[in-house]
């Protein structure tokens, strides 16, 4: 079986590159990304010494590239992680979101209908949905809550939702979507909040939190996740959409505290900033279908998972200096600077 990961240098999608590197080992991963900010060679560094893997540094936009390298490589499955994902980033900058995200995906699409392949997979976000209440905690996300967008990020997002399920109704083709609640985990970027705050707080910088903290996160940690990709590349139902979720809802304040708390470091450190604009409330999503359909469950509680985080970023600390030390640091500095 020969597998298209697109994306596989960044976070979630390194994660599951390694996945099936260790659960398949017959299996041939093909890695295609384009090494932007998020994306990081140095991720993928143990995969590259296994001859099952093989790298492609292409942008998901350029046709002739991608249509090469299927021309080429004949891939079974395509497994798409490859997007913009920064809310912030998207309020700055909707260009970029809209070009990688939404004609990205037309562009791996259309490869897919050329060569033909068993199963095109969109990984998704629970974002597209919009946010919830905090004073309705009975209420949860499911496959058939209306999409209702609130940044550039989000809408481009849901917007390749409605591409791939066109692409499957007009053309048959074979596709599945998964939408995913916040991962959490090794190799996550540092302007995310957990790894933002792991780093700050070691570094004894402050902790930026948006608004009051009181915004509401389901947290999955990204092992979970990739197995349920897994399972629903090889087992989920054609044209069907699948959630996601961690059944982990956690206020972003405690999570900061509970950091702090892990770390031995002083809450003093929080410093609360100027609310990002249309920022969702709450996300929680309801995995009843994936559960039902495919037998997958979160494995992880987040009180295990953030420990495991917390010591991952411990042990693996060259790792993320490299990135804050470098063009990242602007961005941060023009982010929370004056807020």
């Amino acid at each position: 079986m020969n597998i298209i990961v697109t994306g596989g240098a960044g976070f979630i999608g390194s994660n599951f590159v390694y996945h099936m590197l260790g659960k398949y080992p017959e299996y041939k991963i093909l890695c295609i990304d384009c090494l932007t900010y998020a994306g990081n060679m140095s991720t993928l560094k143990e995969a590259m010494d296994n001859p099952n893997f093989k790298f492609f540094k292409t942008n998901i936009c350029d046709r002739k590239a991608i249509y090469e390298i299927f021309e080429n490589e004949k891939p079974d499955i395509v497994v798409n992680f490859a997007a913009e994902s920064h809310v912030d980033r998207s309020i700055e900058n909707p260009e970029v979101f809209l070009q990688t995200n939404i004609l990205g995906t037309q562009v791996l699409m259309d490869a897919c209908r050329k060569y033909g392949i068993k199963r095109y997979h969109q990984v998704s976000t629970d974002e597209v949905y919009g946010d919830l209440p905090l004073d309705r905690p009975d209420l949860f996300f499911t496959e058939e809550t209306p999409i209702h967008t609130s940044s550039p990020y989000s809408a481009s997002k849901a917007s390749a939702d409605l591409l791939v399920q066109a692409y499957h109704r007009t053309f048959g083709l074979p596709v599945t979507i998964s939408r995913c609640s916040n991962n959490y985990g090794p190799y996550h970027f540092p302007e995310k909040l957990i790894p933002l705050m792991i780093a700050n707080a070691l570094n004894d910088k402050p902790l930026p939190v948006y608004g009051e903290g009181l915004n509401v996160r389901d947290w999955l940690y990204v092992e979970d996740h990739c197995k349920a990709i897994d399972l629903i590349i090889h087992n989920g139902k054609v044209g069907e959409v699948y959630n996601i979720g961690g059944h982990n809802e956690m206020k972003n304040i405690d999570i900061v505290k509970l950091i702090c708390k892990h770390l031995e470091k002083p809450e003093s450190l929080i410093t609360f900033v100027t609310d990002r604009k249309g920022h969702d409330m709450r996300y929680a999503i309801d995995p009843t279908k994936i559960h039902n359909e495919l037998g997958w469950l979160p494995e992880t509680k987040f009180a295990d998972g953030i420990l495991k985080t917390i010591k991952w970023y411990l042990e693996n600390k060259e790792w993320w200096e490299t990135i804050i030390s470098g063009e990242y640091q602007s961005y941060y500095e023009k982010m929370y600077k004056d807020r």
